[in-house]
């Protein structure tokens, strides 16, 4: 969780500034008075400051403010965390295209200023190279094909764009729209064109006589639940019912449903390679074209029914201060205990005693040098805790790795580990005798903590260009997946991978960016029931009245202060097993329109969510994923933690949830600790 704008702003305005040797600031001048920027640029900003005799100031204080950004970062003062970033000296770098602005602002007394708004337009860089992907092999009359193909810009990354175009030399053989979809209407050879900014890529085909003369389709079930996945199989027959197997085959559905009197492309979906999922029980008509030639097969789609009671087990109140993330093991001992962090709490980390879920035992709790204790883990083996700092009074944040083998005796320090992690860090993750430790939100350190008195640091990860930012990271079975805002989720071999990586020597695997540019979580998992590997990455954006049309979002903002905050963001799901070579496929989302998503866990094919305001989410995610989870009743079950004593009274604000031993744990910022059980069983 960040701090929005609006309350960063509240914090400047109690700001007192020191007292000017040459007098008070009258007039600021700012060049480059209008900035416009590629991604991965930076311009340092030229600011004049002159008092009322018209002299300029030599030392005068200035603060760079976005317009329009997202977050402010409190430990490296650095504003536009997902848009842009303006350093404390003026230096602006663009990391997402759009319009915005940068305010800079010059204390003139106690809460007043001069300020001059510098407009910013963020551009991307332009595509320098075009590839077709996997076109047909053969293409014949009368049929149309999608041509897919991928812009790279000089980055080398590869980018969806919008301004494309494609373009055929015989609009008489061959039509294609701006969408790559290839009608062709006779015989004989044509060059296909695609184009973007001042590249472009050609393609020479033949186009044949089409042989199909009847085509069969089938699919491997006739009933299913909304949700299930139903693989169609069509097949094109030639003249002696040979196959002829290159022949393209677009699959399509007609739907009727109770919701909707005529379902259609709003009840579910069908992807190219003929995968169908329903959205809403009703009867389906799925249909096979190729050549003027339709194959029809029906289907029957009942509900999933997968709701189970969602039952209050036991609450432990934290109301004095914000509740971050949690931990739940079994100790050395065989009791279970919690750890949960605190968020503006004076640097606290609480343990519990969790053994009875009706009666949540707060045991004792730690006080470090911290504004925020934002995350918390335990060794494999139940012995260590590792809690994150941010906001030092020293500025020196980093870790606190703490003994945890007799917690009714007391928790002790036994180190802290600084170096180099003086910006914050934010989150963390421990596997294997080491931490994964975020560094002021641009890189992870990779701690050595064999030795829990003698911490030392083995590796770093950090994108080839230093700007980027980073937020999460989750390691399993020597892997590091992490979730990078813009970059979306990076993969990275750190001695369970075929790159050659370890915690001394992280090597990257791959990377799958999202246009939202909101990527936060990221949890890696092996489904149960299918044996697929998926990524579930989660978004986190906050909605606020500084920067929507309806006020939302609030606890800060004017007007606002005591109104609970209001979020936005989904959950990506990929299917993708980056240590055996698949590439990623987003085949999935679950999205809960009242609210956004923040921390993911997920097991036995179940999916638990933390939903800030809309609460805990249990979600089914048996067997293979495709298409919208949350429309296709998939929803095991939700609790909202209402609490007339929290810290904003009855504002649930859920930040994370762990499974374990048959129940679920989850921790409310506004609330403290909860457990809950699923189902009907004691």
């Amino acid at each position: 969780m960040r701090i929005p704008v609006a309350a960063a702003l509240l914090v400047l305005g109690a700001w007192t500034p020191a007292q000017q040797e040459e007098g008070t600031p009258a007039t600021v001048d700012v060049l480059p008075a209008e900035l416009e920027m590629a991604v991965g640029d930076s311009v340092q900003l030229e600011v004049t400051v002159k008092d009322a005799a018209g002299e300029a100031m030599s030392s005068p204080t200035v603060l760079y403010l976005p317009e329009w950004g997202q977050f402010w970062n409190l430990d490296q003062r650095t504003w536009g965390f997902n848009l842009f970033k303006v350093s404390p000296d003026g230096l602006v770098t663009a990391s997402k295209s759009g319009d915005y602005g940068v305010r800079v602002r010059v204390p003139v007394a106690d809460g007043e200023f001069i300020d001059k708004l510098v407009p910013l337009r963020i551009v991307e860089p332009p595509i320098t190279e075009i590839n077709f992907v996997d076109p047909p092999s053969r293409f014949y009359e009368g049929t149309t094909v999608r041509m897919n193909v991928e812009h790279i810009d000089p980055t080398g990354a590869r980018r969806d764009i919008d301004h494309g175009g494609f373009r055929t030399s015989d609009a008489d053989l061959a039509m294609i729209d701006s969408h790559g979809n290839l009608t062709l209407t006779g015989t004989g050879s044509v060059t296909v064109s695609a184009l973007a900014d001042h590249a472009e890529a050609t393609l020479e085909i033949a186009v044949e006589p089409y042989p199909g003369q009847r085509l069969s389709l089938m699919a491997d079930e006739v009933t299913v639940r909304t949700g299930d996945v139903v693989q169609l199989s069509g097949a094109v027959l030639d003249r002696g019912d040979r196959p002829v197997p290159d022949a393209p085959i677009t699959y399509s559905f007609n739907a009727v449903t109770p919701a909707l009197a005529s379902g259609g492309p709003s009840s579910g979906m069908v992807t190219p390679d003929g995968r169908f999922v329903a959205d809403l029980p009703g009867e389906y008509s799925l249909l096979a074209t190729s050549g003027g030639l339709v194959g029809r097969v029906t289907l029957t789609v009942t509900p999933r029914d997968a709701s189970q009671p969602v039952t209050l087990v036991g609450h432990g109140r934290v109301n004095e201060h914000g509740t971050s993330d949690l931990w739940i093991w079994e100790g050395v001992d065989g009791r279970d205990y919690a750890v949960t962090g605190t968020h503006s709490g004076e640097g606290k980390a609480i343990f519990w005693d969790v053994t009875d879920p009706t009666d949540l035992q707060m045991i004792t709790s730690v006080q470090v040098d911290a504004r925020n204790v934002n995350d918390v883990k335990i060794s494999e083996d139940g012995t260590v805790a590792v809690i994150s700092r941010e906001g030092a009074s020293s500025r020196r944040n980093g870790i606190v790795i703490l003994d945890v083998s007799a917690p009714h005796d007391g928790v002790e320090i036994i180190a802290e580990y600084d170096d180099q992690l003086t910006g914050g860090v934010h989150n963390l993750f421990v596997h294997d005798g080491h931490v994964y430790a975020l560094s002021g939100g641009q890189r992870y350190d990779i701690i050595n903590i064999e030795d829990p008195a003698n911490p030392h640091r083995v590796g770093t990860f950090q994108l080839p260009n230093p700007d980027r930012s980073i937020h999460d990271v989750w390691v399993v079975d020597g892997v590091a997946y992490s979730a990078n805002w813009n970059d979306g989720v990076v993969v990275v071999d750190v001695g369970g991978g075929d790159a050659g990586g370890s915690p001394r020597n992280p090597v990257m695997m791959d990377r799958v960016p999202f246009d939202t540019g909101w990527n936060h979580a990221v949890f890696p998992y092996r489904s149960n029931s299918t044996g697929k590997h998926y990524v579930f990455a989660g978004d986190e954006a906050a909605r606020s009245g500084r920067f929507s049309p309806k006020p939302e979002v609030g606890t800060g903002t004017p007007g606002y202060e005591n109104e609970p905050n209001r979020w936005r963001g989904w959950i990506h799901i990929l299917e993708w097993d980056p240590t055996a070579g698949t590439e990623p496929h987003l085949v999935a989302r679950y999205e809960v329109p009242e609210a956004g998503s923040h921390n993911i866990w997920v097991e036995d094919d179940l999916m638990y969510v933390a939903f800030y305001n809309g609460g805990l989410r249990v979600v089914d995610v048996s067997g293979e994923l495709l298409g919208d989870l949350y429309r296709q009743g998939r929803e095991v079950g939700r609790f909202l933690p209402y609490d007339s004593d929290g810290l904003v009274a009855n504002a649930p604000q859920v930040w994370g949830a762990q499974p374990y031993k048959g129940h679920v744990f989850f921790s409310d910022y506004n609330s403290g600790l909860w457990a809950v059980r699923i189902g009907d069983g004691e």
